[in-house]
């Protein structure tokens, strides 16, 4: 029985179009990825409706984060227990659900219990969908499998903004939770008639699987507290806080722990060995640093427009949305190339100098920047990432066992998150340094005794003795202008220096992808071991 069982699995062919499947899934993660973007621009509305302030409302997205955090890396080990398709719906139903209950809590306390739920259902998603893709389709076809998936992932977050901000607008923060329910639902009719596990998990699930008590605490332990530490450290001043030091010195050992034992353990949650696997071990990397950049640029952009140009966060979204366009008309293009014979490794490299060289075009933000030139530099800031993206996703599942998929999307996507999580906690905290030490030289030079500044202030206080002000009242409104040009400009070279360092970090990274194995032509996934 044994023979023809191996030759049924290497023939095994998902019953319906892989095409439709990769749409179905798709429509998920896209509805998940965007609600989350939305949530952003909503919480001032939020705040003000509940009776809360703004910092009590960040929980409604920390609560999130840290949820969303701990169910990603575990997600292979539940869908290798309960069945992938079984998870993937179960989190599909559990997100939709949590959905309708965000969007009727009538206080925060239950909002943030809503988003606690919520994001446990959206941690699964992205990861599930990408094991789904990995089985559904040949290895060959893979490329734009994964573009497509690419284009949920990172469209999403761009066009976010500009549709919360309309419905923010013209309705209120509500329905940015109430638009999920005819997605979910929708998601839920077509992953029941159409997505299928493969054999080989099913037999997995049959020869039983131990439940890893320590690891499994270890990771909800590790994971949240780091998590809290990355989203609240620049809010609290980091180590001045003794409730970030204490979560920072909990969390850190913790994770150090969990990875130790998880290596030893006969059955682990997370199997950190195959990161001893050289391609897919790069590729984590990669995605590491892909969400730090990807991330990272996605918030510093609305910030620099909101904060120093004073757009509102709908026309800070349509800044933003061109982007997620080219994105669009990339990632099929990197999926062909991706399926073709050129090197993978030189794809991503290619993507990595072209990222480096894009975002230290960026550098030339000023104060003065007009709509378009922001929308053509953010454009050409994205035309590479899709180089990195799509080859990435196809080499993680390179000389892993397939039926190991499950735990490659699992670990990759927890990857790129803690990347993005940490990339966001780390500009933010650069920009606030930046912005000081900017405005500690331009102090400098603010004295009376400054020719140039005194100059300045004449020409200011001039200007609103013109406008009918008494000599003291125009030169006190003098100095204040004065102030908020200093400030100004000290944001506009923040911005400025962050976008290089990270065209520094990215360029650096050109040459690694070399160290990874070229795969043969026509590769397969092995069918057995570890």
């Amino acid at each position: 029985m044994a023979v023809p069982n191996t030759v049924s699995h290497h023939d095994w062919k998902p019953s319906h179009n892989p095409w439709i499947v990769a749409m179905t899934v798709t429509l998920a993660t896209f509805m998940e990825v965007l609600d989350s973007s939305i949530a952003n621009v909503a919480l001032p509305h939020i705040a003000g409706s509940l009776g809360a302030t703004y910092e009590e409302a960040t929980w409604v997205l920390t609560s999130y984060l840290v949820s969303s955090a701990i169910v990603l890396p575990v997600s292979g080990w539940l869908s290798t227990i309960i069945g992938r398709k079984r998870f993937y719906m179960s989190c599909v139903t559990l997100f939709t659900i949590c959905s309708l209950f965000c969007g009727l809590a009538p206080s925060l306390p239950i909002l943030i219990i809503a988003r606690v739920l919520q994001g446990a259902g959206g941690g699964g998603l992205q990861p599930s969908e990408q094991a789904i893709l990995a089985d559904t389709f040949p290895v060959q076809k893979r490329g734009m499998a994964f573009a497509m998936y690419g284009m949920a992932v990172v469209v999403a977050p761009a066009i976010g903004p500009t549709l919360g901000g309309w419905i923010t607008d013209n309705f209120n923060w509500h329905w940015i939770f109430f638009i999920n329910l005819p997605v979910g639902l929708l998601s839920l009719f077509l992953t029941s008639r159409l997505v299928e596990d493969p054999p080989w998990l099913s037999e997995e699930k049959k020869s039983g699987i131990k439940i890893d008590y320590i690891g499994l605490a270890l990771i909800v332990i590790g994971v949240a507290c780091f998590q809290f530490v990355l989203d609240k450290g620049q809010e609290d001043d980091w180590f001045a806080s003794p409730l970030i030091t204490t979560f920072f010195c909990i969390g850190i050992p913790t994770l150090v722990a969990f990875a130790l034992w998880e290596w030893y353990h006969p059955h682990p949650i997370v199997d950190v060995r195959l990161l001893k696997n050289r391609n897919f071990g790069t590729a984590v990397f990669f995605s590491f640093v892909l969400g730090i950049v990807l991330f990272g640029s996605t918030v510093l952009i609305p910030e620099f427009l909101q904060s120093s140009l004073g757009y509102t966060a709908q026309l800070a979204g349509m800044a933003l949305s061109p982007g997620g366009l080219m994105l669009m008309l990339m990632m099929p293009v990197a999926g062909r190339l991706t399926a073709t014979k050129i090197d993978p490794r030189l794809l991503i490299a290619i993507g990595f100098l072209g990222t480096a060289m894009t975002l230290h075009l960026m550098t030339v933000i000023y104060l003065g920047i007009d709509f378009k030139t922001v929308v053509l530099l953010r454009m050409m800031q994205v035309v590479f990432l899709p180089l990195i993206f799509v080859p990435i996703s196809t080499l993680n599942y390179i000389g892993v066992p397939r039926e190991k998929n499950n735990q490659v999307s699992g670990l990759s996507n927890f990857a790129r998150n803690i990347g993005g999580s940490i990339g966001t906690s780390m500009l933010s905290t650069f920009l606030v340094r930046q912005n000081q030490t900017h405005q500690r030289n331009f102090a400098a030079h603010t004295s009376h005794g400054d020719h140039n500044f005194q100059q300045l202030l004449d020409s200011l206080t001039a200007m609103f003795v013109s406008q009918g002000n008494d000599a003291v009242s125009a030169s006190k409104k003098a100095l204040v202008m004065a102030y908020q040009m200093v400030q100004q400009q000290a944001s506009a070279l923040s911005f400025e220096n962050s976008f290089w360092v990270m065209s520094v970090i990215v360029v650096c990274l050109t040459p690694l992808p070399f160290l990874m194995r070229r795969p043969r032509p026509g590769e397969q996934q092995p069918r057995g071991g570890h």
